[in-house]
């Protein structure tokens, strides 16, 4: 009765996060439906009998490729009006079809399963989990595990290839902002931080020039510049 109570809250919790990936407004919270999914199916791994498989679900997807992708995220960033836009033409219709497919297979399989029952798991298991996996993989599922190492791969390239921006003007040489930085009206210099020159040092007071008027290029441009009076007294009472 546990496990089958176990099962179903894992079972929507599953569910919630993979729709969560899909419907999700922003990259970052697709993610963390992502890791949510990922470590229900881990509970659910190890609570059928298989700790290893559910230790490597958390420690490897979860907590490493997950945060590769959250890191990948931060450093790119990802707008929600390129969501809109589709980089490879007809992409939603192949993932739709290979979603389809790949939904066929796995009840196919499932029912199989149920109506042979399972056969030499107990044999399999015999030397333990791990070294049962082992066996398996590295032997009769060699090529297997090969082929899905190279989908891998060919995942990482789409990735890749779905975050590429294209350029729409020339990046610019090192000679060239230089250049720009000297021309008339450019700051070869760095900007005056708020407050130089002045008896305040909140970042919305502009900095004081040596004629005694106020640089607005030292105040951040979301912020509201605040005028100070010139003929502000000091604490002490001098001018």
């Amino acid at each position: 009765m546990t496990e089958t109570i176990l099962f179903w809250v894992m079972a929507v919790v599953s569910v919630g996060g993979a729709l969560g990936v899909i419907a999700a407004p922003k990259a970052v919270y697709s993610a963390m439906s992502l890791a949510a999914t990922m470590i229900a199916l881990a509970v659910l791994y190890i609570a059928q009998g298989a700790p290893f498989l559910g230790v490597v679900q958390i420690v490897v997807y979860t907590g490493a490729v997950m945060m590769l992708f959250l890191f990948v995220l931060m450093m790119i960033g990802v707008d929600s009006s390129e969501s809109l836009v589709e980089t490879l033409r007809g992409q939603r219709i192949a993932a739709l079809a290979v979603g389809l497919g790949f939904g066929i297979l796995l009840i196919a399989g499932i029912g199989s399963v149920s109506a042979t029952g399972i056969v030499g798991l107990d044999k399999a298991n015999g030397g333990g989990n791990v070294e049962g996996l082992a066996a398996l993989i590295f032997t009769k599922y060699l090529w297997a595990f090969e082929l899905t190492g190279a989908l891998l791969i060919t995942a990482a390239l789409g990735a890749m290839v779905l975050a590429h921006r294209e350029r729409f003007q020339r990046r610019k040489t090192q000679r060239e902002l230089a250049v720009e930085r000297f021309a008339p009206g450019g700051h070869p210099t760095t900007l005056p931080n708020p407050g130089v020159y002045a008896r305040h040092n909140a970042v919305d007071v502009p900095a004081r020039l040596p004629d005694g008027s106020g640089s607005e290029l030292s105040v951040s441009a979301i912020l509201q510049v605040r005028p100070v009076p010139t003929d502000e007294r000091s604490p002490g009472g001098e001018q």
